[in-house]
């Protein structure tokens, strides 16, 4: 089945040769007649592309009941519902206070962010988990990989970059995700997409937002193929495989709403300049060009590597 699916996503069309800062640096700036929303707009005043991970921006509402509250540089993800919210990613242990105040600043309680979730368990997301967990009393629910990192602080040592993560404090972690595990709090109804690749726990997250229409969004994780200087993918068929595996999950999401850790990897601030974060007119297909893209990195990864002594 993911042979298929590999299949698919390959033969996909996608503008990816380019690298990320290629496709986002050059950014026109915001044209008047493009309807943006005012609180976009501040986002796009404050922030460029590849941005600093702590510097201060304000939060911004996605859709429906989906909030950025992160940093320029960095995204963390606010759903509010009925019975609480729930909150991915925290950025950095400096970022995090960043996060707080966004959520401050939208009107809602940190007391009220129940559940916290991780996207991969690097630093520079997640390392404002344990100030984040005091300031909310959250629940911080991982996949088993990244539970280990979380509880220790220390990035695994079968992570593509291990060494070259700063430690994080420690966190208390409930409840372990598995693939396909459905969070549910309230109204939320938030579904877990292994995504093994960037790190060895990563997840990415779907759900959907309903107002006066429907749309749904996809959180994918990073998903580039970075390590270590003397770490090559071709020398782990498994874990190679299961990073194929989630790209091609990926491709199978059919989001509207494309969102990920870091804002440039799924060209955010392009696609608000012009008007298009929602991408729902007919031929859009956001999740399957993120994963082709991605796939191409992993090929062109593979290659570099047979050249390299």
């Amino acid at each position: 089945m993911y042979a298929k699916l590999l299949a698919a996503t390959l033969a996909l069309t996608v503008t990816a040769c380019a690298t990320p800062a290629e496709n986002e640096a050059q950014v026109a700036p915001v044209e008047a007649a493009v309807a943006i929303p005012a609180d976009q707009k501040a986002f796009l005043n404050t922030c460029k592309a590849w941005d600093e991970w702590d510097k201060p921006a304000p939060p911004f509402k996605v859709f429906g009941n989906t909030y950025h509250v992160g940093t320029c540089g960095i995204s963390a993800i606010l759903i509010t519902g009925d019975k609480g919210h729930v909150l991915i990613d925290s950025g950095t242990r400096k970022g995090a206070e960043v996060v707080a105040g966004n959520i401050k600043q939208l009107g809602f309680k940190l007391s009220d962010v129940e559940i916290m979730l991780h996207s991969h368990e690097h630093f520079d997301h997640v390392g404002g988990f344990a100030w984040m967990q005091g300031q909310t009393g959250a629940e911080i629910m991982a996949s088993l990989p990244a539970t280990e990192v979380l509880k220790s602080g220390v990035v695994a040592a079968n992570d593509p970059q291990h060494d070259t993560h700063e430690p994080m404090a420690p966190v208390t972690v409930g409840g372990p995700i598995w693939g396909g595990t459905e969070i549910g709090l309230g109204d939320i109804k938030i579904r877990a997409i292994e995504t093994l690749g960037h790190s060895p726990g990563a997840l990415s997250w779907a759900w959907q937002e309903c107002t006066y229409r429907c749309e749904n969004i996809l959180y994918a994780d990073s998903l580039s193929p970075v390590s270590r200087d003397d770490y090559k993918f071709s020398d782990h068929p498994e874990y190679l495989a299961k990073y194929r595996a989630g790209l091609a999950r990926i491709a199978q999401q059919g989001c509207e709403i494309l969102l990920t850790p870091h804002p440039s990897h799924s060209k955010m601030i392009k696609r608000m300049n012009a008007g298009k974060l929602i991408q729902n007119a007919p031929g859009e297909t956001p999740c399957k060009d993120y994963a082709a893209g991605k796939l191409m990195d992993i090929e062109q990864r593979l290659i570099k590597e047979t050249k390299s002594p």
